[in-house]
């Protein structure tokens, strides 16, 4: 006799880990929220060297989404 199979058993239920990359990119992209505003009303290098120099943190945090995205997406 074999068992019938609910149709719940194949499907992966999400973890909370897959909402950590979304919730650091979201918080990076709030820090940055005023250097995005000023680079876009009128990019300069040097605004652009200031928000790299000032918010290290969020700015390794977007160039390393990707990795996160794939580690715990």
């Amino acid at each position: 006799m074999t068992k019938r199979s609910s149709g719940s058993e194949g499907r992966r239920h999400p973890s909370p880990a897959r909402w950590f990359p979304i919730l650091l990119i979201l918080l990076a992209l709030g820090d940055l929220r005023t250097e995005l505003q000023l680079l876009g009303d009128q990019f300069t290098i040097t605004g652009l060297g200031y928000a790299i120099r000032h918010h290290q943190l969020a700015v390794v945090v977007l160039l390393g989404s990707g990795s996160l995205w794939r580690r715990f997406g």
